[in-house]
């Protein structure tokens, strides 16, 4: 029976249970007596919530503490090994898959690379493809490898995240559809490519977003990025994306940043397009430019080896020479950079920037001062003034805890309780969970 508002009471049930649930998971351990302020359910939904969440195994209880004048308290937390959440991360140099716990600890991982023969290759067209058969098989073989490695039935699972570059699009009839215009993806039906070759059970559920978009929800909910309501993620790898997250907009949405042009007439983009940002901020585009001003790569290695090996030529030991080229050129990425994000400064007024991503990373330490001082000078006064930007905090792996953290949110949606067998993935449920984040 529906109440005035729609709702009906399987509806008030479920999202009884998700309170509670959620409280735990982000609060826990915590007793029924602190539940009931932290949820605004009475004393008795709380019993019986509570009561129906250690029935299904996903409460248990985990020691007491005292109370002002009475009984010990019964404190609950959620039971780690009650569900489990694969993530992948489609990067710009390897396919990374993991295997979560419901509390997100890591219980297995692999890695496998993208061929490709040094970081220069397709340089004159711009653009790495992507053959579709071959990430579809990584992530198939990774599945497996994983759940193996931790000894995991299938049916455990509560769905596989996945990040990957591009726009993602959801269908009816195919799921998730990727549009990854710098990769050579036009409308890759990724979900449906993956039901047929992974052997997962129906009810296991797909999901895929943006990479941007993943770390910056990663980084929301556990890192560097808690407790904000305005906020700007930046993913800077092969190339650069951001994750907007604002209370006018649904819980993080992915902006293709990198193309934000940057210069008219400017360097050609992996995209086709003159002038963007990732044409001169990106790390493949940042070793183009080395070589191209007389510097010298190393030849035959993956970008994260060659970029490596740039910094060490740019900031060498103390009384050594440095490479004068590979350093102005790291002097003029960090402007171009700090630029950038002025635009999202000005656009947005977030509280905080964070810089995540393997580039990002391997870069901080040496370029954030100069990122900061060009950001604060390009931008506007006044919000300049009112933002920090800082490195997220969840290092390399932030991608993949983010992706995983797609079917966590669907499985709060839902109350705790499993997908049921769908054709095409999951309902729009879980998008609920993802603008309803961790608690400030």
């Amino acid at each position: 029976m529906a109440g005035r508002n729609g709702r009906t009471v399987r509806d008030l049930r479920r999202g009884n249970r998700t309170a509670v649930l959620q409280r735990l998971y982000f609060d826990g351990p915590m007793s029924r007596y602190e539940l009931g302020p932290a949820t605004g359910l009475s004393s008795g939904s709380i019993s019986n919530v509570v009561a129906e969440l250690v029935a299904d195994g996903l409460v248990e209880e985990a020691g007491s503490v005292d109370s002002d004048g009475g009984r010990p308290r019964t404190l609950l937390r959620v039971v780690p090994g009650s569900g489990h959440m694969i993530g992948v991360d489609v990067g710009e140099t390897r396919v990374r898959v993991e295997l979560f716990d419901l509390t997100l600890t890591e219980l297995a991982r692999t890695e496998r690379p993208l061929e490709r023969q040094g970081y220069e290759a397709d340089r004159s067209s711009r653009r790495q493809e992507y053959d579709v058969d071959v990430i579809v098989g990584h992530i198939r073989d990774g599945i497996a490898e994983v759940l193996a490695e931790a000894d995991i039935a299938p049916e455990r699972l509560l769905g596989v995240g996945i990040g990957v570059p591009g726009i993602v699009a959801r269908t009816p009839e195919r799921g998730a559809v990727v549009h990854g215009q710098t990769i050579g993806w036009d409308a890759v039906p990724l979900e449906s490519l993956l039901r047929s070759a992974c052997e997962l059970p129906d009810a296991v559920p797909y999901f895929a977003d943006n990479g941007a978009r993943t770390l910056g929800q990663a980084e929301m909910w556990f890192g560097a990025g808690r407790g904000a309501r305005n906020a700007v993620v930046v993913l800077f790898g092969s190339g650069v994306g951001a994750c907007l997250v604002t209370e006018d907009v649904e819980n993080g949405r992915s902006v293709e940043w990198g193309h934000l042009t940057v210069r008219v007439r400017g360097r050609r983009c992996r995209c086709g397009a003159l002038g963007c940002l990732e044409a001169y901020a990106g790390a493949e585009a940042l070793l183009d430019r080395w070589r191209e001003e007389g510097g010298r790569p190393p030849e035959g290695t993956d970008e994260e080896t060659a970029l490596t090996a740039m910094l060490a030529a740019a900031y060498p030991p103390e009384g050594t020479e440095p490479d004068r080229i590979a350093l102005a050129v790291l002097e003029e990425t960090a402007e171009y950079l700090g630029a950038g994000l002025s635009d999202l400064i000005n656009l947005f007024q977030p509280e905080r920037i964070l810089i995540g991503g393997w580039a990002g990373l391997q870069l901080g330490s040496r370029f954030l001062p100069a990122v900061r001082r060009y950001a604060s000078s390009y931008a506007l006064r006044y919000p300049a003034q009112h933002v920090t930007v800082d490195l997220g905090r969840l290092g390399p792996d932030a991608v993949t805890v983010g992706a995983a953290i797609l079917p966590l949110a669907d499985f709060f949606a839902r109350g705790g309780r499993r997908a049921e067998p769908v054709p095409t993935g999951p309902s729009p449920a879980w998008r609920t969970a993802l603008e309803e984040r961790a608690p400030h």
